[in-house]
């Protein structure tokens, strides 16, 4: 089993709309920044440009259960699945994602990551409650 951490926040928004933005993927760069800058469609398929080139996306389809899961495919050829949801809270939602660690991953390699997504569903709140 691989080591998973569960990092969440709470938006005051209805799942509906926090659903539509984040499964959007040309919203990606808006909210998480870190993972590329330009998000392009190619085909079928998603790409992103990031420091280490071209990046492949897939998304999970549209759902009506909040599954944001996607697949991140890097030049190296790996390939890292995303789970990612948005559940219903009340009239808000919680967002989790959930980090598992890569082989070979040192404690501050986790550590940095765990940061980097934490900032980056801090950053989706901001955006869609306004502040």
């Amino acid at each position: 089993m691989t080591e998973s951490r569960h990092l969440s926040v709470s938006i005051d928004r209805p799942l509906s709309e926090v659903y539509a933005f984040a499964s959007d993927p040309t919203n990606l760069p808006r909210w998480a920044p870190g993972l590329g800058s330009a998000v392009e469609r190619d085909g079928d398929g998603w790409f992103v440009e990031t420091s280490q080139g071209r990046v492949g996306l897939t998304f999970a389809p549209q759902n009506e259960y909040g599954v944001l899961d996607h697949v991140v495919r890097p030049p190296s050829g790996e390939t890292v699945y995303i789970p990612l949801r948005a559940v219903a809270d009340g009239d808000g939602c919680e967002v989790v994602f959930t980090l598992r660690r890569a082989p070979g991953m040192t404690d501050a390699d986790l550590e940095r990551d765990a940061a980097l997504v934490t900032g980056d569903l801090a950053l989706l709140k901001r955006l869609l409650e306004g502040d």
